[in-house]
């Protein structure tokens, strides 16, 4: 498939030659329009746990097919189909922003994501699996639910009191991540790429660091950020024009409806699959931003966010999974960017694996550290003082990799704001 994208005959091919290190190519129109249904993975996966699971006779072991696929399967998969650096001319790219196709088939991939949570909280309530088996089960079907929150990340960065909102609040209320995209457009946007963003990873932070920063960080920065978007209206935070409660009362209502359905031991399963999809997000997170850091102006404002900081990857199998969310860079570059149209840059920071790959290895912090370090450190020329750096490891890590002096190393200028989403 990454040949084929590459030379097909039919796409013209306008740009720079390509080397094996990736330069980008443009190409005519999008070769993956109808690939982009390899977004219904989720559906697919759960159906064959659960075909699995009654075929074999209630073997526990079929608990674990969900997380084997995510950060086994899914990695290798990408290994060997390999990467894609073409882009999409300018004029194509237009065309498939106004092309309904493509988000429509975003609204049909919602209801899969309730679906999976139903059908395992079904699972675990109604058969007599061990205990690893139900967590194993849970956690595997959370991480892959957390792929609703990248749904709701794509439509929630269109225009508010659109059709993209509302499904974008029904998305992300799949896992009573209500808060996300409010917090995600207002605040991470803002401050990606700083020591002030909860939702950017420090170099020489593990990823549990981490997760106590953002996961907390993103809840309290949402609800505070609505508030106040309310208080200059004139209106409480007790209210139904409330963005956040408004997706928060979808969680709650099909929760209310598996108690009621299949009784109140359900409750720590529900609980558990969304703190663990809220832990997938988080994941994503700190493998996007890891250790970079915009620099300031001479006026102490940092730099518009460009592409190089963010990580990239171009890995064709899980990029058609996670409708691109690899081509990070320009995502942050351009938040209003669709999917199908993101760019790759041949000069950006690129990441050895596809996300998911990047995943399992950030879970194994020792492992993490000694390839990516060395990776920020060249991404920041020999000088790490001007990455992110984790506070309490900033002497240890400038010892190790170097400096340079000085701190940012950013050119003067006024700082721009930042190109952000839906609208307050």
């Amino acid at each position: 498939m990454a040949e084929d994208r590459v030379i097909s005959s039919d796409n013209e091919r306008v740009g720079a030659d390509e080397t094996s290190h990736g330069k980008s190519t443009t190409v005519r129109h999008d070769k993956y329009r109808y690939w982009w249904l390899m977004g219904y993975w989720p559906l697919v996966v759960v159906a064959v746990t659960l075909w699995a699971y009654f075929a074999s006779g209630g073997n526990a072991l079929t608990a674990l097919i969900p997380i084997t696929f995510l950060f086994v399967g899914t990695p290798l998969i990408d290994m060997i189909i390999g990467e894609d650096n073409d882009n999409v001319a300018d004029d194509i790219a237009d065309a498939l922003e106004n092309d309904p196709w493509y988000r429509w088939i975003i609204y049909a991939m919602i209801p899969q994501h309730y679906f999976t949570f139903i059908a395992t909280i079904w699972l675990v309530a109604t058969q007599s699996m061990p205990l690893w088996a139900d967590i194993g089960l849970i956690a595997g079907v959370a991480t892959i639910n957390g792929f609703a929150i990248i749904l709701g990340h794509e439509l929630g960065h269109k225009p508010k009191d659109t059709l993209d909102w509302t499904m974008a609040k029904i998305s992300v209320g799949a896992n009573g991540y209500g808060h996300f995209y409010i917090e995600h457009n207002r605040g991470h946007h803002v401050k990606v790429s700083t020591p002030e963003d909860c939702s950017s990873a420090r170099m020489g932070e593990s990823i549990f660091e981490f997760a106590l920063r953002d996961i907390p960080g993103a809840l309290i920065g949402g609800v505070t950020k609505e508030a106040e978007r309310l208080k200059r209206q004139g209106h409480g935070f007790w209210t139904w024009r409330n963005d956040i409660l408004q997706s928060w009362s979808i969680s709650v209502a099909v929760a209310v409806a598996l108690v009621v359905w299949l009784g109140w031991a359900v409750i720590p399963f529900i609980a558990l699959h969304h703190l663990i999809s809220w832990y997938g997000l988080t994941q994503s997170n700190y493998v996007a931003h890891y250790g970079l850091l915009r620099g300031k102006r001479a006026n102490g404002k940092y730099e518009p966010c460009q592409p190089r900081h963010s990580w990239n990857a171009n890995h064709i199998f899980s990029n058609l999974m996670l409708i691109d969310l690899q081509r990070h860079s320009d995502h942050h570059a351009n938040p209003m960017r669709s999917y199908p149209a993101l760019r790759n840059f041949d000069d950006i920071p690129r990441l050895p694996w596809g996300y998911l790959g990047a995943m399992a290895i950030a879970n194994i912090p020792p492992l993490w550290f000694h390839i990516m370090n060395p990776k920020v450190a060249e991404w920041a020329d020999g000088d790490v003082t001007k990455a992110n750096l984790q506070p309490r490891k900033r002497d240890h890590l400038i010892a190790k990799y170097g400096s340079k002096g000085g701190d940012s190393g950013a050119p003067e200028g006024d700082n721009a704001k930042p190109v952000l989403g839906p609208a307050e």
